[in-house]
């Protein structure tokens, strides 16, 4: 039994040190198609512990500063923007696949929906 605990608390630490080496620090490409068209944004971001800053920029809703959160592989990035008099809550949710790619979906403040991926510079 107590072989097994210590099994576990290994388990758990590396578990741990997995989960801190994830670091989304730095400029990524995204490729992005919604039903609108698509698009190739740029995101440079700064990790800090799992909270996310940075700025978004790209032809189609301008620049914007985001927040956003790292939990295990998933990532989340928020912002707002104002495209023609209307204003749009953008959030992205991806997963890593790996430590300079991810993939996932992209919702337009519930006037679209689309899909991305992302390659880290």
């Amino acid at each position: 039994m107590k072989s097994l605990l210590v099994v576990a608390a290994l388990l758990l630490t590396a578990i741990g040190v997995a989960a801190q080496a994830t670091d989304v620090t730095g400029k990524w490409v995204l490729t992005v198609q919604t039903s609108a068209g698509g698009g190739t944004p740029t995101l440079d971001l700064k990790q800090d512990g799992q909270k996310l800053t940075g700025h978004y920029a790209s032809a189609q809703l301008g620049e914007a500063d985001v927040t956003g959160t790292v939990e295990g592989t998933k990532v989340t990035v928020k912002f707002g923007v104002d495209v023609q008099g209307t204003h749009l809550d953008v959030v992205y949710t991806g997963t890593l696949e790996g430590k300079d790619s991810m993939k996932g979906t992209v919702n337009l403040g519930g006037l679209g929906e689309g899909t991305f991926t992302g390659k880290k510079q």
